[in-house]
């Protein structure tokens, strides 16, 4: 049998789809042809595109083009004359996805229709409608939401550490969201089940005196700008039908995302019109900790019986292997999203099985997926296309301590925002400053084309052809400044003719949407924090029971939810696929882990070794990299004798605020040799040795290779290279009298 006919004989009909390319011929023409804009779209896509009435539920998997089709509904309805641009409302969830559908719909010839997100359209219309609505000027918005939240402890006398603060903050955005004053907040959250960080009468009172301080210093957070929308809107008809006049065809992305309150938003913006599209998928239903709910999408054929439904199960993303993994993993699946499940259908050619791979410890997993990153970057994957995602934030240390080890830049997801740093202020003040200057800029004399203007202009802010050497923090602003370069090189290939002036409009609408260029190193993410984006490669960290699912997760439902964020992971691999799980956290012990339940059926064998699937070498490496970290005693602290578990205190073996015997001169001779290292390499002083190996290094003071290996950070490719020098600096004589290692 075919492929093709085991697609149709699984699927119930689906023929081969069309390839297309990146743009239509003629798509980015806004004076051509409304059918051009649906050449290479496959047959669902096209039924999404040309259904511009009534309305339309986009049942789509991962990876089927999503996006694609909606963006090219909005731009076929305008070109067709069927739709007036700015009658036309999309809203998504996240602002990454609304400038990139602002972007595709500019290159289709729809640049006139508002893509935004729910919290942005709402605010752009309070802003407008509060003087007529209300009077005066409309309350200054919360930056520091968890401040408040610490500020309303203080009132009621409840001290909050950290944590607590987080986990009461996003209880009381749970209770507006679901539309829960403070007095109901206790009945509400036992009846939702919802795992309190405090007693909920504690919390009540905590959001009700965070209530009242936001009211005695005249502020607003993100709920209210939703809440006051929907009051306003529902008591002043006037403006509410102002808005229906402006908009009057809605496009609602991610809709298993919706929480009540933005459905109610969405049902004010319609009236009694039935002009939408929502597209979704509720397999991808990870976000119900904070009010979003599937039952919108689920419900929808009730709510509007005349509904046109469509399915978009071919898989444009990945490959047959990663999409075999993702349905297996919901086939397992129950509950009601279970029983709308999306049977995925790969359209790439063939690639590799996933690997599995079970390690000793946490460390070594970490050093083990580091050296597999390695190797894919050295055989050509570039580091932008790969990803680290795990289950919660605070397993980023160890994978950031091997990835520095092994000399493989990287970058957090959800650390400070790209907008917000100075180096990228600077550079869009001056090229700001370039565009004003109409030709007049002595430094873009006889520079011809916008990214050659770009790069001469962002050469005054510290911007180099080549990656600078030094510290971590000189290699982050250079990366960031040139991910404005390489953003300033598509913007000219997507806009002929485009000039500074037209780039720092571009700037300017990302800034205030905070849709940040991409910036090139591997990506370490939680799986919550990478929806919505994808990769060549993808290795899910961690994968154990009682972290996926997490501990706390406890019904049937949240259990559920747990598989769809595991699948959510899953479908983020476009070719390579790693899942991995460490037996026992650090060196030592006991190996009491079972890797994740949701695996059962899907991952071959049991047994650490025998889950491994990859090629003769690969088994090799893993087994001895097992054999090496064969647990003799756990970790402890060589001054307190604490048992080690921390990453950076495994690497120093000791506890972060036990005293330190470095030598300190030493410690200088080898900060200095890792700078000349450095400059030499033209990478990033951590890719020598980390700030920390340093400080290991300068406390043991080895007087051998031995003493030295034993050293975390200090093992087999960096051993060979830096041996010989870094132990003549220890012994008090100058690197080039040990030989000189090849730098």
């Amino acid at each position: 049998m075919s492929r093709l006919q085991v697609r149709t004989w699984q699927h119930g009909g689906v023929t081969a789809a069309t390839p297309f390319p990146s743009f239509p011929t003629g798509a980015d023409d806004p004076a051509g042809s409304a059918d051009a804009v649906l050449l290479g779209l496959d047959p669902e896509q096209r039924e999404v595109a040309t259904t511009l009435r009534g309305p339309v539920c986009v049942l789509a998997g991962a990876g089927t083009g999503k996006t694609r089709a909606i963006t090219h509904r909005i731009a076929y309805g305008v070109r067709s004359g069927q739709l007036m641009p700015a009658s036309v409302l999309a809203v998504t969830f996240t602002n990454r996805a609304a400038g990139e559908m602002r972007g595709r719909l500019r290159a289709l010839g729809a640049g006139g229709v508002q893509a935004r997100t729910f919290h942005s359209a709402a605010l752009r219309q309070l802003q407008y409608f509060w003087p007529r609505a209300v009077g005066g000027d409309l309350p200054r918005l919360v930056e520091r939401k968890v401040q408040l939240v610490a500020d309303a402890g203080t009132r009621c006398g409840v001290r909050l550490d950290r944590s607590q603060l987080r986990d009461v903050t996003g209880e009381i955005e749970w209770a507006k969201v679901t539309q829960t004053v403070p007095a109901d907040y206790p009945a509400a959250a036992l009846k939702a089940g919802r795992d309190a960080p405090r007693d909920m009468a504690e919390i009540a009172q905590l959001y009700g005196a965070y209530e009242q301080l936001k009211r005695d210093r005249s502020m607003i957070d993100f709920e209210d700008v939703l809440l006051l929308t929907v009051g306003i809107l529902q008591d002043r008809h006037d403006i509410a039908e102002q808005i229906r006049r402006q908009y009057q065809h809605f496009v609602v992305d991610e809709y298993q995302d919706v929480s009540p309150l933005q459905q109610r938003l969405l049902e004010l913006w319609l009236g009694d019109r039935d002009s939408l599209c929502v597209v979704g998928d509720a397999s991808q239903t990870i976000y119900s900790f904070t009010g979003a709910t599937p039952d919108h999408l689920l419900d929808f054929r009730i709510r509007y019986p005349q509904a046109t439904v469509v399915k978009l199960v071919r898989d444009y993303r990945s490959t047959p292997q990663v999409v075999h993994l993702a349905n297996g993993l919901l086939a397992q699946a129950g509950g009601r999203a279970a029983a709308h499940r999306l049977e995925l259908v790969s359209q790439r050619e063939p690639g590799p099985d996933p690997v599995y791979a079970a390690f000793a410890d946490e460390p070594a997993e970490a050093e083990g997926v580091a050296a597999r990153i390695r190797k894919l970057i050295d055989a050509g994957v570039p580091a932008g296309e790969i990803a680290v995602l795990f289950r919660i934030n605070a397993q980023s240390e160890v994978y950031e301590q091997a990835l520095a080890d092994a000399g493989v830049p990287y970058r957090l997801r959800g650390a400070e925002r790209f907008f917000e740093r100075a180096e990228v202020q600077r550079a869009l003040l001056a090229l700001r400053g370039a565009a004003r200057s109409a030709g007049n800029d002595p430094l873009l004399d006889d520079v011809v084309g916008l990214g050659a203007q770009v790069r001469a202009v962002l050469s005054a802010t510290g911007w180099t052809a080549e990656p600078p050497a030094g510290s971590g923090a000189a290699r982050e602003q250079w990366e960031s400044l040139a991910a404005l370069v390489r953003l300033a090189e598509d913007f000219a290939r997507a806009r002929g003719g485009a000039t500074l002036a037209d780039l720092a409009v571009e700037l300017e609408e990302r800034r205030a949407a905070q849709h940040a260029p991409t910036v090139q190193g591997v990506t370490l993410a939680s799986l919550h924090a990478a929806k919505g984006l994808e990769w060549d490669a993808v290795f899910l960290v961690g994968l154990t029971d009682g972290m996926v699912p997490i501990t706390y997760a406890k019904t049937d439902d949240q259990i559920e939810e747990e598989r769809r964020l595991l699948y959510v992971g899953v479908t983020r691999a476009r070719l390579h696929l790693t899942l991995s799980w460490a037996l026992s956290r650090s060196p030592g012990g006991r190996a009491s882990r079972e890797p994740s339940r949701f695996l059962n059926g899907l991952r071959p064998g049991s047994g650490a070794l025998a889950a491994w699937v990859g090629s003769p070498a690969e088994r090799e490496v893993a087994e001895r990299e097992t054999r090496r970290r064969t647990p003799r005693g756990s970790a402890r602290c060589r001054v307190c004798g604490r048992t080690l578990t921390a990453a950076g205190e495994l690497k120093l073996m000791r506890c972060e605020d036990c005293p330190s015997d470095m030598d300190e001169g030493l410690y200088g001779r080898l900060w200095e040799w890792r700078e000349i290292q450095a400059r030499a390499q033209r990478v990033p002083a951590y890719c020598v040795f980390t700030d920390k190996t340093l400080v290991a290094i300068a406390e043991a003071a080895p007087a051998g290779s031995g003493e030295l290996a034993v050293i975390p950070g200090v093992r087999g490719r960096k051993l060979d290279r830096y041996g010989a020098e870094v132990l003549a600096i220890c012994a008090g004589q100058a690197p080039d009298a040990a030989g000189g290692a090849d730098a």
